[in-house]
């Protein structure tokens, strides 16, 4: 076997391997042990939800909500991509952090956030608690950071001088737009969009606070009939109906980047982006500044407000957290912030290694296993968190009874992590000229040298991004971890998560703590990591 196809079946054999151990081995697990009763299986469940006006209502309010969430989250996102692209101005980075911090706050605080800010006591005088509306919003919210630190990685990297020959040739700026710079961006667009779709379509906590009873998704749906009526045949049969829509877009969605593979000439950042200098450019980013002031600050500043509380100036709530230990479960909330932080710094780097070597193999590998193994890199986040967890919790005895240990935490948001990794990665990877590929294996390069010297310098800045998504997606992981965590190995959203289950006015204002705490530290590690990126593309 030659050094080239060892090195190819590595890069399949990692992320297969794991996802095999962590991801398909459980859910088959939770999948058989609700299906299969007195000694064979029971498909009856199937024919429950297809002859169920109700549940057959559920499923279509799962597929059309998402559907206008990630319409509404792409159109907020794309000026602020554009601007954060296309202009260098002060506090630039500061936002960027900021704007990644709704993205990773449990789903329970940034809903009694949205219930403050558009609920009975709205300070807007704007009343949209328990209607779609409400839930829309906050999924804007949460995902808006997708599109633009996706979409706008790769617009960063695209040459101005494009459009402006096109300008030059009689194009209007739209027109410049939509048939130079959007055909370019559309592999990062769909890949999004793809994201955003699957997090809309598997909404958990939004939809269950902010509808209450009246909407329900699927997801909603099977943790009610797995945790409230034990009925896990139901259970696995609405799983298994989640899985297959979740797998058909993703098909349709590999489907369609094969056939609009693009290959760009990619420049430096710094090349890109410049100081405004015309009225209409200062005017653009001084309103995207604005812009986000409203759609992303506010709703934290309220978190903010309610944190500053119960006496001693102000800061009453944070005194308490560090006088006790009883309010987060046997743990300081310092042990809370410690346990986040080295959960969340291994599972980026195992999402890392594994998410590269799948991103290498979607990205240069072509045909219906290809497809099929992208499809399967992306089911994880099409899955219900009720149902990794549980599945975890049943199978993962043997050869290693991993169920009481605390490395299984951040073996779950690895598993979360890796989608992103490689869906941030693989268009800057497919964007690489095969040209300069062919030229160093002429020149005597091995494979493993060609992508170590070619294309890792240039997906350089996907990886920084990929790590801090990583990152920050682990910092406020909830849904796996509220089933596998430990009690005295709580994370920031499980104490969170605590303090909010407990009546008293202490608790509450608590958990607003702790939460701008881990806005604070999100922000940090986001703002970190840009600081910290390696050189650019251009730079090479």
């Amino acid at each position: 076997m030659t050094a080239g196809r060892v090195g190819k079946v590595a890069l399949v054999g990692l992320p297969l391997g794991f996802l095999t151990v962590f991801y398909l081995y459980p859910v088959a697990s939770i999948l058989f042990t609700g299906l299969y009763e007195d000694g064979s299986f029971d498909f009856s469940p199937f024919g429950d939800v297809l002859s169920s006006s109700s549940l057959r209502g559920v499923a279509w309010f799962t597929f059309w909500q998402a559907m206008v969430s990630t319409v509404l989250t792409v159109l907020a996102a794309m000026p602020i991509a554009y601007v954060f692209a296309r202009f260098e101005f002060r506090g630039k980075r500061v936002l960027s952090a900021l704007l990644i911090v709704p993205f990773v706050m449990p789903t329970v605080v940034v809903a009694s956030a949205f219930v403050a800010l558009l609920g009975r006591s709205s300070p807007l005088g704007i009343d949209l608690n328990r209607t779609i509306w409400i839930i829309f919003a906050a999924h804007v919210f949460y995902n808006v950071a997708v599109v633009v630190r996706t979409v706008g990685g790769l617009w960063a990297h695209l040459d101005p001088r494009l459009e402006a020959a096109a300008r030059t040739l009689g194009a209007t700026r739209w027109q410049a737009f939509r048939t130079v710079t959007l055909p370019l961006l559309r592999p990062a667009l769909t890949a999004a969009t793809s994201i955003v779709f699957l997090f809309t379509f598997t909404s958990f906590g939004v939809v269950l606070i902010l509808g209450g009873l009246t909407y329900s998704t699927l997801e909603v749906e099977i943790y009610r009939q797995t945790l409230f009526f034990l009925n896990l045949p139901l259970a696995g049969a609405l799983a298994i109906v989640q899985l297959v829509g979740v797998s058909l877009i993703l098909w349709i969605y590999a489907r369609y980047q094969r056939r609009r593979r693009v290959a760009a000439s990619l420049v430096a950042a710094s090349q890109v982006a410049r100081p405004p200098t015309t009225t209409r450019q200062r005017a653009a980013v001084a309103a995207t500044v604005g812009y986000l002031g409203v759609l992303v600050v506010a709703p934290l500043a309220i978190l903010v407000a309610r944190s500053f509380g119960g006496g001693n100036g102000g800061f009453g709530f944070y005194r308490a957290l560090t006088e006790t230990s009883s309010s987060t479960a046997s743990v300081s909330a310092a042990e809370a912030i410690g346990n986040s932080l080295w959960i969340a710094a291994v599972a980026t780097l195992i999402a890392l290694v594994v998410g590269m070597a799948a991103a290498a193999v979607v990205a240069y590998s072509t045909g219906r296993a290809a497809a099929g193994f992208d499809l399967l890199l992306m089911l994880p986040l099409g899955t219900s968190a009720v149902t990794i967890g549980f599945g975890m919790l049943v199978a993962l005895d043997w050869p290693i009874d991993l169920r009481a240990n605390v490395l299984l935490i951040p073996l779950a948001h690895a598993l979360v992590a890796i989608p992103f990794v490689v869906r941030i990665s693989v268009p800057v990877m497919r964007s690489v000229r095969s040209e300069l590929r062919d030229a160093a294996a002429v020149l005597g390069a091995s494979p493993a040298r060609v992508w170590r010297e070619i294309d890792v310098p240039i997906a350089a800045r996907a990886l920084a991004v990929s790590a801090g998504f990583a990152f920050a997606i682990s910092l406020g992981e909830f849904g796996a971890t509220s089933f596998i965590a430990r009690p005295d190995t709580p994370t920031l959203p499980i104490a969170i998560f605590r303090l909010l289950g407990r009546p008293g006015t202490l608790n509450f204002g608590q958990a607003m703590a702790m939460s701008t705490i881990l806005m604070a530290v999100t922000a940090g590690v986001v703002l970190l990591t840009d600081r910290l990126r390696v050189r650019d593309v251009g730079e090479f």
